[in-house]
């Protein structure tokens, strides 16, 4: 079966400038855990800069990815996640990424 890279950026920081709690960090890590058995984080930060409607947003930012089966469900499973991350994060947009993987 092929497999599919689903890459998440997510902020350090609420919009208005607070952090972020490592709480929800944990908690996202674990639900992607419990969903494909691991995942990877990139423990440096990704800067992101972006605009919106003539606003633009400077973003520190943790990728988090995994290897997933390339199946309408895997792909379901991150179109859901990303309603839950706008909403635990109190983001305006969740960059989440997906691209086909081969693997050696």
């Amino acid at each position: 079966m092929r497999k599919r890279r689903y890459e998440t950026l997510l902020p350090l920081k609420y919009n208005d400038g607070r952090p972020i709690e490592e709480e929800l960090f944990e908690q996202t890590r674990e639900e992607l855990v419990a969903q494909f058995g691991g995942l990877c984080v990139q423990p440096n930060v990704v800067r992101g800069i972006w605009v919106q409607e003539g606003t633009r947003y400077e973003d520190e930012l943790l990728r988090y990815f995994v290897d997933v089966e390339d199946t309408p469900e895997n792909e379901q499973f991150f179109f859901n996640l990303k309603a839950t991350l706008l909403e635990r994060f109190e983001q305006i947009e969740i960059y989440i990424a997906s691209h086909l993987v081969d693997t050696l």
